[in-house]
């Protein structure tokens, strides 16, 4: 087993609040471990570009409950080349660095696969926002975003009930409708579009009209950004077709700051601890996932031909090499998840009614 001298942490992509609550996690659980930590600033490009300070313990004091990253974040189109990979490789055989702890998405990881495959043992952490990480049921900054949204969408919905007014509130999410379907349950929506499940549109307008006639003086309706311009569109037709008058709002990305919740602590401060655990023992090219409450590691490519899958972005040829049965349990956790979503997408349908 490698002796484990310094490890470096990064975070890359999007920021996502409990960014700061991983970093943590990861620098006090390795120097409690006796092993130095090195901070890499501003992601990948700040690997390529070495810059590079070490962490110390006092140093993470006061950010668990800070949005955003200290680190910083950025975007690094020469990582992708083989070129700045091995260059990264070399930076951090330079600082003395034999292992590196990533925390982002998807993009993130790739990059920590073309790491691990230039020497350097590499762990994910999942933290975006979108929560559209199929390997995992929740994602850091998922629920902080959610509890944002929510906020939000409860203060319109004061203005609406004192105007007896609709308003139709697009949410991030990109392609996947977590936020959207979490946001749209907690705050009783009436109507939730979402990428992932046909909407009845003419079931909504419906319901809206029932529901003014019964007396009923607020409708709010929750879009995922996944659905393009569709928010703008429903808050066209809606007062056309329900006489109801109609405003629309697009919550952007004032919902990826703010401190992070509870839960989002927790899970980035559980995952940063057991990205250190299992990068000392030697485990590599593994991302975090919670899984039914608890932390496992899962390998980042099969994590990532998963992901695929379940977004249905696979191509021909890209699951050669896994048995059948990686296959099957691909399929089964996609499943598990597409199902999960229905349940909660029929539940929202009964409640609005």
């Amino acid at each position: 087993m490698t002796k484990f001298r310094k490890i470096g942490v990064l975070t890359s992509g999007g920021d996502a609040p409990g960014m700061n609550a991983a970093l943590r996690a990861v620098t006090r659980s390795a120097i409690e471990r006796g092993v130095g930590v090195m901070g890499i600033y501003r992601g990948y490009r700040g690997l390529i570009e070495n810059d590079i300070r070490p962490l110390g313990y006092r140093d993470m004091s006061g950010i668990l409950h800070e949005g955003g990253t200290i680190l910083y974040s950025d975007r690094c189109q020469e990582f992708r080349t083989l070129e700045g990979q091995k260059r990264a490789a070399e930076i951090c055989r330079a600082n003395d660095i034999d292992g590196v702890v990533v925390i982002g998405g998807d993009g993130t990881f790739r990059g920590g696969v073309d790491l691990t495959a230039q020497g350097i043992p590499t762990i994910g952490i999942p933290a975006t926002i979108d929560n559209d990480i199929a390997s995992t049921d929740f994602t850091i900054g998922f629920d902080t975003a959610v509890n944002t949204s929510i906020e939000m969408v409860d203060r319109l919905r004061d203005t609406c009930e004192s105007l007896a007014r609709s308003n139709v509130v697009e949410v991030m999410g990109r392609d996947a409708g977590d936020i959207a379907l979490h946001v749209g349950i907690a705050v009783g929506a009436i109507g939730i579009a979402i990428k992932e499940i046909p909407f009845d549109e003419e079931a909504l307008l419906k319901k809206i009209i029932n529901a003014k006639n019964s007396g009923k003086r607020n409708y709010i309706v929750i879009v995922s950004e996944g659905l393009g311009n569709y928010s703008e569109h429903l808050a066209e037709i809606i007062p056309e077709k329900t006489g109801v008058d109609t405003r629309f709002a697009r919550l952007a990305h004032v919902v990826r700051g703010g401190r992070p919740t509870a839960r989002d602590r927790m899970l980035a401060t559980r995952m940063g601890d057991k990205a250190v655990e299992c990068l000392l023992n030697g485990e590599s090219n593994v991302v975090m996932c919670e899984r039914n409450g608890e932390i496992i590691p899962m390998d980042i490519t099969y994590a990532l031909k998963l992901d695929r899958m379940y977004k249905k972005k696979l191509k021909e040829g890209e699951l050669n090499g896994y048995s059948l049965r990686d296959i099957e349990e691909m399929r089964a956790i996609c499943a598990e998840k597409t199902a999960r979503l229905r349940e909660l997408y029929d539940m929202a349908e009964r409640m609005s009614k």
